[in-house]
């Protein structure tokens, strides 16, 4: 590709770094992601630099290797987050512990030489932005004035407009920092850039790719029947032609109710004729069988979807000096599985255990879509062409329903017995004075004993899940108060005040017959009978999302099946509808009322169901799935 201007964005290892070269192309301004580290030269073409977030503390021994003469270059530099910290100690100011962390939403306030910034022109005197940090810069550096603050941070945002340097504590690349793209295109301004980038240059430079990688070679893809595959597949049959590609759906029995049928049916009806299905649910219940760690559950779903591949190759009698292996991975997978230099794993991806790893430094994998996230993703699928019903599917990965079931053994080692009993210290301690008199009066807190993993200042956590419970009205039905606000503003405060806890979810129902002492931690493991509990709960939701019309505005739906009830026969369940645009941040859904109500209605009334919660967290500090 010829060298054009850009804007080079220095990867500290944040999951949200490649979201900001995503959001600049957007804007039409292309980007370039470098490594901190990388020589002066190579990034001296840049007409502007941005340096990201990442997981490290700028005052640790062990941090991302930064090459600080590009400092010196003559042209502007914005630093979020970790890389406001960077800027402040790189110009003498200093960096610690904040106060009180941030995780979420906040509110930036401008001052009188804020207003006047060119970073903030036309942005509004109080602006919603999106934090996730636990230091703060304590001491601005040479030359730096605060132009900003929030509630919890008062140096915010900083600028030293004579050398054009700008930094910012919070996250414009996220869509819940909605005045962002604004922030990004005054700084596209300041840089002298000109528009440069737009989705026909995307798509060209894919099929380009496509077609250097594959060569000669044929192409089998991993079609899971989500978006992600299904573009992917659809760009390769056009880079390739069907006679080059061969697409392979396995039902490895962690789908949702009917799912293999209705991939094959929507596949057929698109035109796609050249994909097989094949069904290895036994083998993959078997990998499973008696796990319950998350991260071996993963790994042992992803290295049997090789195992079947290989398999398939041997009875399709595939020449493998032919064939190349494609997946529909995208950008955030790989940052996830700790993938770029600086990245630290949150929860490894199926697609990034060690049998793909060793085929992707073989250069045997094609991933079209690595560089993309999943709203782009959309956009390609429907400027090739594709239906509404593909396109808009709500993401479901390859484990599928696998990693929605949670697994105990029924017992807790020790130390998450003594995390467990603090958590629910430290959530006696929390205040919660948003609710109204009677709903405060009524309110009962607590914590599951079970663990879910959550993402906080780019590291992961694995941590307990606090427990809203109102008023019973009846029938094993809880008081739901109408105002979501409350419930987020409720979320937000547990999660940031308690260091064991990292979700907030709220009860709904309980088995009447049972009470609250009845339930347990129980043995349960991901075995048909508790995914075909899972499938039938997921149908129930998904079913009432289509009919009203809300589906498209859901960005995914999970069903969380948790063992925690009065028997292992029994289970209770968490419902986790969020809306995103690019699965790095995201908001739980605010459904309306009387159709979440009817909806738990509809749940309570199966054999099975002991409790139904639903989730209030958002991301961060809690990840979409509870594994």
């Amino acid at each position: 590709m010829e060298r054009r201007d850009s804007i080079v964005v220095l990867d500290f290892g944040s999951q949200y770094a490649h979201l900001i070269a995503k959001r600049l192309r957007m804007l039409g301004y292309y980007s370039e992601i470098a490594l901190p580290s990388a020589p002066t030269e190579s990034v001296q073409h840049a007409k502007g630099i941005i340096l990201s977030g990442g997981p490290a503390s700028v005052y640790e021994t062990d941090v991302p290797e930064f090459n600080r003469d590009i400092l010196n270059l003559p042209v502007p530099i914005l630093g979020l987050c970790y890389g406001h910290h960077l800027m402040a100690t790189c110009y003498g100011g200093t960096v610690g512990k904040a106060a009180v962390g941030e995780f979420g939403l906040a509110r930036l306030v401008l001052n009188e030489k804020g207003k006047a910034s060119p970073l903030f022109k036309g942005v509004t005197f109080e602006t919603q932005v999106w934090m996730s940090h636990q230091d703060a810069v304590l001491s601005v550096g040479e030359g730096f004035e605060v132009v900003g603050t929030t509630k919890d941070c008062p140096f915010a945002a900083l600028q030293d407009t004579a050398r054009q340097r700008y930094s910012l504590q919070c996250h414009c690349e996220v869509k819940d920092t909605p005045e962002g793209n604004k922030i990004f295109e005054n700084f596209a301004r300041i840089c002298g850039m000109e528009q440069n980038w737009d989705e026909d240059t995307v798509l060209n430079h894919i099929m380009e790719s496509i077609r250097l990688d594959a060569k000669d070679r044929n192409v089998l893809l991993f079609l899971s029947g989500g978006v992600d595959s299904t573009v992917a597949f659809a760009l390769l049959n056009k880079a390739l032609g069907q006679e080059r590609v061969l697409g392979l759906h396995i039902d490895n029995g962690f789908m949702r109710k009917d799912e293999s049928k209705k991939v094959a049916e929507a596949y057929h009806a698109h035109g796609f004729t050249n994909f097989i299905t094949e069904d290895a649910s036994e083998s993959f219940l078997k990998a499973v069988a008696g796990l319950t760690d998350p991260q071996k559950k993963r790994m042992a779903v992803g290295e049997n979807f090789i195992a079947v591949r290989n398999d398939v190759v041997a009875r399709q009698k595939l020449d493998e000096s032919k064939w190349m292996l494609a997946q529909g991975t995208l950008y955030p997978d790989i940052i996830e599985s700790g993938g770029t230099k600086n990245s630290k794993v949150i929860k490894t991806h199926h697609n990034r255990v060690d049998g793909i790893q060793k085929l992707i430094e073989q250069g045997l994998i094609i991933e079209p879509l690595k560089d993309l996230y999943k709203d782009e993703v959309r956009r390609i699928g429907k400027k090739i062409g594709l239906s509404d019903e593909l396109v808009m599917r709500h993401p479901f990965p390859g484990p599928g329903l696998s990693i929605n079931v949670l697994c105990s053994d029924g017992s807790m080692p020790e130390q998450d017995k003594a995390d467990f009993a603090l958590a629910g210290k430290e959530l006696d301690g929390v205040k919660l004075d948003m609710f109204c008199a009677d709903c405060s009066q009524n309110l009962k807190k607590y914590v599951l004993p079970v663990r879910s993993v959550g993402v906080q200042g780019d590291f992961r956590t694995y941590r307990f899940p606090s427990v809203l419970e109102f008023a019973d009205e009846g029938g094993g039905f809880f008081h739901l108060p109408k105002k979501w606000e409350k419930l987020e503003a409720a979320s937000s405060t547990i999660t940031n005040a308690c260091t064991k806890i990292n979700r907030c979810i709220l009860a709904l129902y309980r088995n009447p017959s049972a009470k609250r002492e009845d339930f347990a931690l129980q043995k349960g493991y991901c075995d048909k009978r508790r995914l075909d509990q899972t499938r039938e709960v997921d149908n129930i939701m998904l079913t009432a999302l289509h009919k009203t019309g809300l589906y498209n505005s859901i960005f995914q739906h999970l069903t969380i099946n948790i063992p925690y009830a009065t028997s292992e026969d029994r289970c209770s369940i968490v419902l986790r509808p969020l809306c995103s645009e690019d699965v790095m941040t995201a908001r739980f859904a605010q459904l309306p009322q009387d159709l979440l109500v009817a909806i738990v209605s509809d749940i309570a009334a199966l054999p099975f169901i002991d409790a139904v919660f639903f989730d209030l967290t958002n991301k961060p500090p809690a990840t979409f799935g509870w594994e």
